[in-house]
């Protein structure tokens, strides 16, 4: 075994909780260079040491697990907007999913693991799905995919039997439909895009809704949700949610704001109210550097370019937004040029991009009026979190869906306890029983 010194990077390290193999992977380095880090030999890079005390921090405030009236695992984590929900309302995470290094970075800085993040959720087997135990909800924000069932009406005139692992062979929804037929989780909760329900003419969602209602047979509701609702921005997505039982649960129940909150909610307020933080801000004043302003270039180019395409009836082009404003849906090409939502400024300014720490409030993981202590770490490049945040969910929506199926949740946890101790129950009278008759 190799040995290290007691540096701060190694005590630094050790408090992350990961070993030295899972930081070189993190940070794309070497073994070799985290060995010479921690054996002092060598200066960490600043980033790393930011990193793993962001990591070393969540840590530190992790919930106690008796705290936790269930449990859940995060699928396609991403930066964890599914996570940062389920645990909003008691639950705990016990397994975890996402391959990209860059989301897996800020994951980490953000919750804490007792458990190490896995990565192409395709080299999972099944009895790896078996050996993380008993969980109660399946989180998923699976990517959509076309799925074939020319194959299935084939096998049909064949004879030959065919079900969920052929429908879906092929796809990441397959991997979704493996950890539930393994796990057994009482409820799920699956993301998608909109456009899911019309992907492939409509026959991609008919497959996922007969897999998840007749192979699998779970009680299955769906609702595209439009998180205008609880923050500045319209990004529709749908919902879909599952539970092993019938359930009180359902979408009608959901309580959808009309007011929902403007643009000027989430803006850096640039006056001096708000501490700076550089990069995003600077200066006693809290101001926006002027590297988030479009260049003059930039700026004529995206206004040519919706003159050329407005006159030819297209609806292509930049989206301009003030402080009254919603926005359109933030994407993960926001990082190319913000074309689609940019900021006004003064007159005579041209308009500016969202700093990522404004896409955080946009995306609801900053709340109004958080603590410095409550902040969604970024550690990541502007470039990564402009592509995280594109790709994740609203939070606040999340979370009043979350609240809505937690008292299902909770009954079903009840009635499977209900079970296992009248099983028990059942087996000791047997026990008991069987000894008197041989008395």
């Amino acid at each position: 075994m190799k040995v290290v010194k007691n540096t701060d990077f190694s005590l630094l390290r050790e408090a992350s909780g990961l070993s030295p193999k899972e930081v070189a992977e993190l940070l794309k380095k070497t073994e070799r260079t985290i060995y010479r880090w921690e054996e002092g030999k060598n200066s960490p890079d600043p980033k790393a040491v930011a990193l793993l005390q962001a990591i070393a921090d969540q840590k530190k405030k992790a919930k106690p697990k008796s705290d936790s009236s269930f449990t859940f695992i995060d699928l396609f984590a991403g930066i964890g907007g599914l996570r940062k929900a389920f645990e909003s309302i008691g639950g705990k995470c016990v397994y975890t999913s996402e391959w990209d290094l860059a989301c897996r970075k800020t994951y980490l800085a953000n919750f804490a693991c007792d458990h190490p993040i896995k990565g192409d959720i395709t080299e999972v087997k099944d009895d790896d799905i078996k050996a993380i135990g008993e969980f109660d909800v399946l989180l998923a924000g699976f990517p959509c995919q076309p799925f074939s069932i020319a194959g299935v009406s084939k096998k049909n005139s064949l004879g030959r039997a065919h079900g969920f692992l052929d429908e879906t062979q092929g796809t990441l929804f397959f991997d979704v439909v493996r950890f539930i037929k393994e796990g057994k989780p009482k409820a799920f909760l699956l993301e998608n895009v909109k456009n899911l329900k019309s992907h492939d003419k409509g026959n991609t969602f008919k497959t996922i809704m007969k897999v998840l209602r007749e192979d699998l047979k779970y009680n299955v509701e769906e609702k595209i949700i439009d998180a205008r609702h609880f923050v500045p921005q319209h990004r529709e997505r749908i919902f879909i949610v599952g539970f092993a039982e019938k359930a009180s649960f359902s979408f009608e129940q959901l309580v959808l704001p009309e007011n929902g909150p403007t643009l000027g909610s989430i803006l850096h307020t640039e006056n001096g109210k708000e501490a700076a933080e550089p990069p995003y801000t600077e200066g006693p004043q809290a101001i926006v550097p002027e590297k988030y302003t479009l260049s003059d270039g930039l700026w004529k180019y995206l206004k040519d370019y919706k003159i050329k395409h407005t006159a030819k009836g297209n609806g292509f082009g930049y989206g301009l937004f003030g402080n009254e404003d919603v926005t359109r849906t933030l994407s993960a090409r926001y990082y190319k040029d913000g074309s689609e939502i940019l900021v006004r400024q003064g007159e005579n300014e041209n308009p500016r991009k969202l700093t990522p720490r404004e896409c955080a409030r946009l995306m609801g993981f900053d709340e109004p009026g958080c603590s410095e202590e409550e902040k969604f770490n970024l550690v990541v490049s502007d470039t990564q979190a402009y592509k995280q945040f594109g790709n994740s969910v609203a939070v606040p929506v999340v979370k009043a869906i979350a609240k809505l199926m937690l008292p299902s949740i909770e009954n079903a946890i009840a009635r499977s306890k209900q079970k296992q101790e009248a099983i028990a129950d059942s087996k000791r009278e047997t026990s008991e029983e069987m000894v008197m008759s041989i008395k």
